[in-house]
């Protein structure tokens, strides 16, 4: 007479302890991910600042106006080049977080459908 009710209750329990694995691995793949972005901004922070100050120096040495304006149209090229390099890989690594963080979750659900 239990018998049915203790299976059930076996099942519901699988299939939580299933659910929490699924959302410890996707928490971890988060977490890599993140870390890994906020390491890329560091860099991108620090190459940005090393730009700005060359291109600061420079102004600060520069003879005429010319040479300034010339200075700053190199800068703007250079901080606009690699804004639109580090954000494509941004991008591409926020993509990659999502895709890496659903994967537990996506085969969990998987595993219940079949």
């Amino acid at each position: 007479m239990f018998e049915p009710i203790q299976k059930a209750g076996e099942q519901f329990q699988k299939i939580g302890k299933d659910n929490f694995d699924a959302a410890v691995r996707s928490y971890g793949e988060l977490n890599k991910g993140l870390q890994a972005i906020s390491a890329k901004l560091v860099d991108y922070s620090k190459t940005w600042f090393e730009q700005t100050t060359k291109a600061l120096e420079q102004l600060v040495g520069a003879k005429s106006l010319e040479q300034a304006f010339e200075i700053q149209a190199q800068y703007a090229k250079k901080a606009y080049d690699l804004h639109m390099t580090e954000t494509s890989k941004l991008s591409e690594m926020y993509i990659t977080l999502v895709r890496s963080a659903y994967k537990p979750v996506e085969q969990a659900v998987s595993k219940k459908a079949a």
